[in-house]
Order: C-alpha cells, then structure tokens, then sequence
C-alpha cells in the first residue's frame, strides 16, 4: 500500500532498479547538506534495502515520488524513529535539488500525513537539521509545529515538529 496519488505525484515502492536515481538523490550535496554527507552508491543501496524491508515489517516506508508520466522527483514517507526516549512515526522527504521549490515535497508529505491518518495513527513528527528552512516550512504546512529538541547520535541538534493527526487532517 501507498498514500493516495496527488495531482502532480504518484507513489510506489522502491527497488533495486531506482538505485541509479536514489544516488542522484542521495548523492547531490545540495540534497543531503543538512542530513549529513552524500551516500555512496553501497549506502545508497541499504537505503533502498531498509525501505524495502520496512514494507514488509511496518507496511510503509519511503516510496518513490514521480510524476504521472514516470519522472523521478525523490522519495517520501513514513518511517518509525526512536527520539527523546519513545518510538515516534515520522514524515521524511527528498526531493531531487532542480524539483525543488516546486511544492513538491509539501504535496507529498501532505499525501503521507493523511496516509498515517487513515492508518489509525494519531501523531507524527518531521525531525530537522538546523538551517533546513524549506523542510521547516514543509513541516508547517502539513500542521506540525517545532515542539523541541534533541541530538542525534552522532551528536548533532535536530528539532522535531509534532501535530496530532486528528488536528491536521481534513
């Protein structure tokens, strides 16, 4: 199962054949300058790898996002994180560095949100580099607010934006 396609976006699972596009993503700098370094082509493939394997555990993770004549845009959705003590749903997303600012990833996210939702869950977080202004205004949009903060485990600050889903949704 996938969110609902969007106008602009369909979703689907990822495989092994979205390596080479997943490494344009995760490889780009600019992409991943507020996750940390760009993915190697063998970190690359465990991401896919994890994705896959969360399908199978949780029944979602992060799919790919393209448009409905099969562009690639990125990857978007909803994995479990263990943050300031307790396991939280979260909402990630990348988008390709020339899609963005196109409200794509506030269309996609938008589309996993109210997944999660009609999955019965009740919260969900965005954690947040500082200085990723785009990915804040995405989390607002979707209805979540900057709520604290933490480290992760490399010692890094990160915010965390929360909503309730009862709240957000239409």
């Amino acid at each position: 199962m996938t969110p609902k396609d969007t106008a602009r976006l369909r979703f689907r699972q990822m495989t092994d054949s979205d390596l080479e596009n997943m490494l344009r993503l995760l490889g780009d700098p600019k992409v991943m300058q507020f996750y940390g370094n760009p993915f190697s082509r063998n970190e690359t493939q465990q991401w896919i790898d994890d994705s896959i394997t969360r399908y199978k555990k949780d029944g979602y993770g992060l799919w790919i996002i393209e448009t409905p004549s099969g562009e690639f845009i990125g990857d978007c959705g909803l994995t479990w994180q263990f943050v300031n003590g307790r396991q939280q749903l979260e909402v990630g997303y990348h988008v390709l560095h020339g899609q963005q600012g196109r409200g794509y990833a506030t269309e996609a996210a938008t589309a996993c949100r109210d997944y999660a939702a009609q999955k019965g869950h009740r919260s969900l977080i965005a954690v947040i580099y500082p200085g990723n202004t785009a990915s804040e205004n995405v989390a607002k949009k979707i209805g979540l607010t900057a709520i604290t903060s933490s480290t992760d485990s490399k010692g890094n600050p990160f915010s965390i934006f929360q909503g309730s889903l009862s709240q957000t949704c239409p």
